[in-house]
């Protein structure tokens, strides 16, 4: 992931991923890449270099019967980052579980997870919230479907004549 040229350009580096997905630790650098105007980490590195890991790591935790969307993101910037910065993102199995429950239950979840861009001492620099969805594949196609379907119908025309073929 490294050296996928998207995740490159963030100016982030992995240093660290669980086999199991539940942990991954992320280390972004100032250097030409990554400072602003005013010599500071771009707010932008930090957004981007921990954008795609919560959506990876349920998608490899829960499995292939799952669908996992990141919805939105926010973020608070605390400090100016001068130095070296580091993130930790973590699912617990307590949040796996209860995502997995509340999907069986409902078809569907969100979960919000927090990343925190620290300096070597843990000052706080900014903070990211993204917002992820979760779904069943089953459900989720079926929701996409009914979406999908529901912008082809056409106003005044009932579900017998379509099936009559006269549409």
């Amino acid at each position: 992931m490294n050296w996928y040229p998207m995740y490159f350009g963030t100016g982030g580096k992995i240093l660290f991923w669980a086999e199991d997905h539940s942990e991954l630790h992320i280390r972004l650098r100032l250097n030409p890449w990554t400072y602003n105007y005013v010599g500071t980490i771009f707010g932008g590195s930090m957004f981007a270099a921990s954008d795609p890991f919560y959506m990876l790591m349920l998608l490899r935790s829960l499995g292939s019967s799952y669908v996992v969307w990141d919805k939105s993101a926010t973020i608070r910037f605390r400090k100016p980052g001068k130095s070296t910065l580091y993130a930790v993102c973590k699912v617990s199995e307590e949040d796996r579980q209860r995502i997995m429950e509340e999907v069986k239950l409902m078809g569907e979840t969100t979960r919000d997870f927090t990343v925190a861009w620290k300096d070597k001492n843990g000052v706080t620099y900014a903070e990211i919230v993204r917002h992820c969805y979760i779904a069943s594949k089953a459900h989720y196609q079926k929701k996409k479907g009914e979406s999908q379907s529901a912008r082809f119908r056409i106003k005044g025309v009932d579900e017998a004549s379509k099936k009559d073929g006269d549409i």
